[in-house]
């Protein structure tokens, strides 16, 4: 075809708009942005100067990246390329169709030839009919792909700065707080959802699994979290099959609330990247790649709960599948004779305990008799009555506190701490005196070696005052411990006047372990031990 017949051919051309993130200026995001008008102008005019092209179709990506991935309009350009249904494609420059140097080889260099599709940019003069331009295409395409590599490691290392400085840095905050209004890398406690995660927590303490309070939350008709942040006016990207308002709440995102330290206060961000900045699949990071930074924003639940619970999720057995609930001595009861734990069974007239070393057709225990479950509530609820009536016995707490020394411990530490401080001021008066001590011999008031043995007497002394403070803080620290241990006890009592029923949370709270042993056959009864918390 001569040049004459290919100016008077018409050529169907398709305008590709996109917007890059260094030239944003939307006034409002139902309106084009100025950049994609300032495309617009610049083809349709250059359209407008041949009379043989005719503007077929228009496609525009906005606020999308020009590297290598999927782009909506770009890939409905490329399937109309494909289909024979445009002879040029037209672009203010070849960086707005591609940063990706993979893309320009692909549909420039090979697919638009195969397609017998026409590629022109015009501000950096990119057309594949001129053969003699192929070379600075791909010189753009190199440097295009460099530039984008290069913001990418620029955010990376923004990012990763910001995440060292414990700045919350994603776009949406997890369910149970918001971003802050004031600071975007601040969380701030959502006063609803707390809640929530609160009641996960205790729900959880009081016997409930997984499936079990999931089931107990979708009952009261409580949003879970995709569903609560979408009724907020938060699009989320929610990969599902069912309609956004049917999405419960799940076993997994029960476990994820549960084992999840943002709710102590701590920022723990870094456990996920992706492979490149052209390819963005999520991958996990290794642990010691995480980044942690504690107390930066309100806790939800305190440490003392949080560590309950993960004990619990270490020792807890499976629930009950028809309540969901964990039975309240799971985990806690053992055999005295061989130590193997003991398994809840039923039969049709009552529950009772059994040890698990006998089961499977093994007779390897000699503790071959089941416990009643009803029976051994009733044993530990009397044994804990009896404790909580001891603690309340005004007598015997002022003897036990007597014995425990409790003044005596903060007396002790008073004055260690007094100590501390009047050998802290040796110490300083000591460095005074090296001070001093150099001055004379720098003014000939003492000579060389009367300067080194007074320089050993000085090395000595401090010597002497640092151990004595280090052991003093040992001191310091062991009976603090044992004020707080008692302190401890006297709140756990505190709680509780007199029990009428035993829960999962009482036992927690009370026992560390059970054990139970064989049968005496000459008296009929059986060894109950028990490990209490808090001695």
């Amino acid at each position: 075809m001569n040049e004459m017949e290919c100016e008077s051919k018409l050529l169907r051309v398709g305008n590709y708009y996109r917007l890059s993130d260094e030239d944003r200026d939307k006034q409002n995001k139902l309106d084009d942005s100025e950049s994609i008008k300032n495309q617009k102008h610049l083809l349709l005019d250059e359209i407008a100067k041949h009379p043989n092209y005719i503007l077929v179709d228009e496609y525009c990506d906005e606020d999308l990246s020009g590297a290598g991935t999927y782009r909506p309009e770009f890939e409905r350009l490329i399937r109309d390329c494909e289909l024979g249904k445009i002879d040029i494609v037209l672009c203010k420059s070849q960086s707005r169709f591609s940063r990706d140097m993979e893309i320009i080889e692909k549909y420039l260099h090979n697919k638009f030839i195969e397609w017998n599709v026409r590629f022109i940019s015009l501000s950096d003069n990119a057309d594949t009919s001129n053969p003699g331009n192929k070379k600075s295409r791909q010189i753009n395409g190199l440097v295009n792909e460099w530039y984008l590599e290069d913001v990418s490691n620029n955010i990376r290392s923004a990012f990763h700065s910001k995440m060292k400085q414990g700045e919350f840095i994603s776009p949406f905050a997890s369910y149970g707080y918001e971003v802050s209004k004031e600071d975007n890398n601040k969380l701030v406690i959502d006063p609803v959802a707390s809640e929530v995660i609160k009641d996960i927590f205790d729900l959880y303490l009081g016997g409930l699994g997984f499936t079990g309070i999931a089931k107990h939350l979708n009952s009261k008709n409580i949003p879970c979290p995709s569903l609560y942040k979408y009724q907020k006016g938060i699009k989320l990207n929610v990969i599902s099959n069912r309609p956004r308002e049917q999405i419960k709440w799940s076993t997994n995102a029960i476990k994820t609330i549960l084992t999840n330290e943002l709710y102590l206060g701590h920022l723990i961000q870094g456990k996920r990247t992706t492979v490149s900045y052209k390819n963005h699949k999520i991958i996990n990071n290794d642990k010691s790649k995480w980044i942690r930074k504690e107390n930066m924003h309100e806790a939800i639940i305190d440490e003392e709960t949080f560590n309950k619970v993960q004990m619990e999720m270490k020792e807890r057995t499976k629930p009950i599948k028809k309540t969901g609930m964990v039975h309240i001595f799971s985990g806690k009861v053992f055999c005295l004779e061989c130590e193997h734990y003991l398994r809840k069974k039923n039969s049709s007239r009552h529950e009772y305990l059994v040890c698990s070393n006998n089961r499977d057709g093994y007779d390897d225990c000699i503790n071959k008799s089941s416990m009643r479950y009803d029976t051994l509530e009733d044993i530990v609820l009397n044994v804990i009555n009896e404790k909580i009536k001891k603690f309340y016995d005004e007598e015997i707490l002022r003897q036990e506190e007597s014995k425990k020394n409790i003044s005596r411990f903060a007396d002790k530490i008073k004055a260690l701490e007094k100590e501390k401080i009047e050998l802290e001021n040796k110490l300083s008066k000591n460095k005074n005196y090296l001070k001093s001590l150099y001055e004379d011999k720098v003014n000939g008031i003492i000579n060389p070696d009367q300067f080194k043995d007074l320089l050993d007497d000085y090395n000595k002394n401090e010597d002497i005052y640092k151990d004595q403070i280090k052991q003093i803080n040992n001191d310091i620290n062991f009976y603090t411990l044992k004020q707080e241990s008692t302190s401890n006890n006297k709140k756990l009592f505190s709680k509780y006047k007199t029990l009428n029923k035993l829960n999962r949370v009482i036992v927690d709270e009370f026992i560390d372990k059970i054990y139970i042993g064989k049968i005496d056959k000459e008296t009929n009864t059986r060894n109950i031990q028990i490990k209490w918390n808090f001695e």
